[in-house]
């Protein structure tokens, strides 16, 4: 477990696609604001089991006058993001009258950010939503940048939308409810943000160690401005906005395969994508220039952080036949992001059957 105190009150706002990401005591002061200007007809929370516990009493603390409002509760966990958990809670708004000027508040990490947005989306073609991360992924990430949606037949993020919260808030209070993997998870993400855009970011991330107050909030708030800037430039991710994509092509389909085959053990996001960024990392030695020091740099940081996996022959056989399901494909061809250098990345790019496979024994040092 680690444990912070709130963030400072100075820490700056960011400003995304027609909202703001607030930190700290400035957060709560902007949805006030918000909604003192905003005739909301009603207001709900979503939540799963855990943050019900651990988080939603503290949000609490700075609305009072919010105590009444219904709660809708999922159940924790990515297995449980899916459509038949988005109908419980159209169902439960329809229920409780909700209507098209009605507020959804999501308290919880990226399962609850993805799966709330993309509920509050659709329910009577769109009502306003507000994310509240509880997770250190979801604050560097998922919260960010309007991606919503579920997973669908078990494969991830494969129905959504793109839609922007009203206001996004970070507090790192919600940090002292993490497990360490959880923790470890969210910090994969932004290791992933130093390789695509920053190198200094990504050598002073090399060495994990439990993070001060001060490091964590200035750590937490330029993975967020890196994510931004890029989300800028392309909202729809026709083009730039794929270099967040490094290490989720191998990623996703390595935590797909895990969450849906009882011998393997779960994964979370994190654990999945950090595998993926090894490994992607050899493919940009293969196919894009990528020095083989580098590549074996971040190898040594992620297998520094995170156990590593074992994968059989079939293993890899099934990962790699799930990778024709990833959302970047185009006229049937699986397309990746890599690197020529750390801090710039390169998009749509095809790799060989063989290198893909050689992409696992340089993840397992064979």
């Amino acid at each position: 477990m680690f444990y912070f105190c709130s963030m400072k009150n100075d820490a700056s706002s960011i400003s995304g696609s027609g909202y703001e990401i607030v930190f700290s005591k400035k957060a709560y002061d902007s949805l006030q604001a918000h909604l003192a200007s905003t005739s909301y007809s009603s207001i709900f929370f979503l939540v799963d089991n855990n943050t019900k516990k651990h988080c939603l009493a503290l949000f609490l603390e700075h609305f009072p006058d919010l105590e009444d409002a219904p709660v809708l509760c999922m159940e924790a966990g990515e297995e449980y993001k899916h459509l038949g958990s988005c109908e419980k809670i159209w169902q439960q708004l329809s229920d409780l009258g909700a209507d098209r000027k009605s507020l959804l508040i999501n308290v919880g990490g990226g399962v609850v950010t993805d799966l709330g947005g993309f509920v509050a989306a659709a329910f009577k073609r769109g009502i306003d939503f507000v994310n509240v991360p509880t997770s250190l992924l979801s604050m560097v990430d998922a919260s960010v940048g309007g991606k919503t949606g579920v997973d669908f037949n078990g494969l991830k993020n494969q129905i959504g939308v793109i839609t922007h919260p009203k206001l996004v808030l970070i507090d790192t209070q919600y940090l002292n409810t993490l497990p360490a993997e959880e923790y470890r998870s969210g910090y994969a993400e932004m290791l992933k943000h130093g390789i695509i855009q920053d190198p200094d970011y990504f050598s002073e991330l090399s060495e994990f160690k439990p993070l001060d107050q001060s490091t964590i909030v200035d750590h937490i708030h330029h993975s967020v401005a890196i994510k931004n800037k890029v989300v800028q430039q392309d909202l729809n991710e026709s083009n730039f906005r794929k270099i967040l994509n490094y290490g989720h092509t191998l990623g996703h389909a390595i935590e797909t395969y895990c969450l849906t085959q009882p011998h393997k053990e779960n994964l979370l996001h994190g654990e999945a994508i950090a595998v993926g960024m090894v490994m992607e990392a050899y493919l940009a030695s293969q196919h894009c220039g990528f020095a083989i020091d580098s590549a074996e740099e971040i190898r040594r940081v992620f297998l520094g952080i995170f156990p590593k996996v074992d994968f059989s022959k079939s293993d890899r056989e099934a990962i790699l036949a799930l990778l024709k399901y990833d959302k970047k494909n185009s006229h049937g061809k699986t397309k990746f992001v890599l690197l020529h250098e750390i801090g710039q990345p390169a998009i749509d790019i095809e790799v060989s059957a063989e290198n893909l496979n050689a992409a696992f024994d340089f993840y397992l040092g064979a």
